[in-house]
Formats: structure tokens, sequence, C-alpha cells
């Protein structure tokens, strides 16, 4: 491997380091867990429940979904599907229904009124189009069915010191970490989105990193 790989390894590990003290500490899983805790009360009348997961990477959400659930990964990285295999085979409470190669923002693969959930965390930052994304998640949605989401976003404070960073930081942040935007108000499209219903949150999530502090998390029902 050249010198040149590994200090772009280097630096984006840097950069990335308090995600993975994150996920060492098991900090987003108490979030996460409060989430996903009422999975079940979007069951369809056979009591099941047909999950579909924007961006599902590693399978780190599969653990919180509700026993005998049929999951749907999608993803525009097909070599993402390699990477699933051992979530897969520690996930044994649920049922894989396939990967499905696509953007988030154009799902045409994906059936109309199929899936009772929607899941995506950790991705709306790096979307072009969020907006489409969030038509496309009420096209698959059942009616009543539900969007779960948990997204950094911009600080509400234009005048704090995070929101100051967030735009010293953004331009070299973006163009280091594949397009992630730290100052997406991923709210407000929530907001316009035509859900019938929006729980929706506004937290400081418990990170070392400021810039990507401010969170949203919540869910949506079609």
């Amino acid at each position: 491997m050249s010198p040149i790989i590994l200090i772009l390894q280097l630096i984006l590990f840097l950069l990335a380091f308090p995600i993975y003290v994150l996920n060492f500490l098991g900090i987003w899983d108490s979030i996460k867990k409060d989430l996903f805790s009422n999975l079940s009360d979007f069951a369809n009348s056979s009591k099941e429940l047909n999950v579909l997961e924007i961006g599902c990477g590693t399978g780190a959400n599969f653990k919180f979904y509700p026993n005998g659930s049929r999951i749907t990964c999608l993803d525009v990285n097909p070599n993402f599907q390699s990477y699933l295999s051992k979530s897969q085979m520690e996930s044994d409470h649920i049922k894989f229904e396939g990967f499905v190669v696509a953007s988030a923002d154009n799902m045409t693969t994906v059936a109309d009124a199929s899936m009772d959930v929607v899941v995506c965390t950790l991705l709306a930052c790096s979307l072009p189009d969020t907006p489409k994304m969030l038509e496309e998640v009420r096209r698959v949605l059942k009616p009543g069915g539900a969007f779960y989401f948990l997204e950094h976003v911009a600080s509400t404070d234009d005048s704090s010191f995070i929101s100051y960073l967030q735009k010293i930081l953004n331009p070299t942040w973006s163009l280091c970490l594949d397009g992630c935007n730290l100052r997406k108000t991923t709210w407000k499209d929530l907001e316009q989105a035509k859900f019938s219903d929006l729980k929706l949150r506004h937290i400081q999530a418990p990170n070392v990193l400021m810039p990507i502090t401010p969170h949203i998390v919540g869910y949506a029902i079609k």
C-alpha cells in the first residue's frame, strides 16, 4: 500500500475517531434503543414488520429490530453487501429479504406502499437531495407506516460557537468526508415532507467532536 494512501487513511481515522469512541462506549446504542423502542407498533395485520433500511452500512441497527422483522437493505454502493455478512450471522432474530442497489432519492425498484417502516440513520448529511429522498420514503411506506431517523444537523442557534465552527469547517469537512454537510437543516425538510405526524426532537449528542453535536432524532408517520 502506498504511503499516500496510508496517510489519507490516517487523516480520515483521526477525523472519524470520535465515532469509533462512541461505538466502543455504546453511546449510540442508548440513543438508538430509545428511538426504536416502539417499532413493533407499526407491524402489519399479520404481525410482520417489513423494514427498509437506507444506507445500512455494516448492519449496526439490526440488533434493535423486533424478532421476526423482515429486513430489506438499500445502498448505492454494491460493495457494502459483503460487509453485512457478519451482522446477518449475528442477527438470527430477523429475516433478510434482500439487498437493493439504489440511491436513496431514486428507489424505483422498491414497490409503492410495500414497507411498514423505513429507517435512515446518519446518512442525510451526505445526500444531495434530502426532499427527494423523503418523497421516495413516503412512496414506499404503507399508509400509517413510519420513517425513523437519527441525523446530525446544523446548529439551530446561528450565533453559537458551534454554528460558527460548522461554517468554518464545512467546506473542508465535506471534501474529506464524501460530501458530509455540517450545515444540513434536515428537520426543515421533514417538516415540509407532508407526513401526517412528526415526532422530532433536537438533542445534543454526547460527542467529543463539537461540530457534529447537534442532532435530530424521531419518526414520522405517513
